[in-house]
């Protein structure tokens, strides 16, 4: 009995490494397999693909110029998109969404960027709201 056959087209490039991806606000880590020769922009597409599949919460978007990768550690600074996963030696990895940023003007003055609140605050405020007015009896 056959259980597993290699396709012939498919030449194995590199090692292959087991990662896992935490989502900032997400229940538990995502774990994949990737190419130790992959890029970061790559890791982070299959990393969002994963969490839409699995119907992970908060819904995040597949836009993968809206996220950082960080590397916790080795550092705080975010992950290039070009390059190699492997280069860190590490497994462990933190996606998080890029703050998102809007240009306002103050009285035709010079423009100021300040970081603007994601719109599901309302959402969370309005339930907390609600659940003050229910009594317990």
């Amino acid at each position: 009995m056959l259980l597993y056959k290699q396709k012939k087209n498919q030449v194995p490039k590199g090692n292959r490494l087991l990662i896992s991806v935490t989502v900032l606000g997400s229940a538990g880590p995502i774990r994949f397999v990737v190419n130790e020769e992959e890029i970061v922009a790559a890791v982070i597409d299959t990393a969002l693909k994963s969490y839409a599949r699995e119907g992970r919460l908060p819904v995040l978007g597949s836009n993968l110029n809206d996220f950082l990768l960080y590397c916790p550690s080795v550092g705080s600074d975010a992950l290039s998109p070009w390059e190699t996963i492997g280069s860190q030696g590490a497994r462990n990895f933190m996606l998080c969404k890029k703050p998102m940023t809007e240009k306002v003007e103050n009285d035709g003055k010079s423009a100021e960027s300040i970081t603007r609140k994601s719109p599901g605050n309302w959402w969370a405020w309005f339930n907390k709201s609600l659940n003050l007015k229910i009594s317990s009896h």
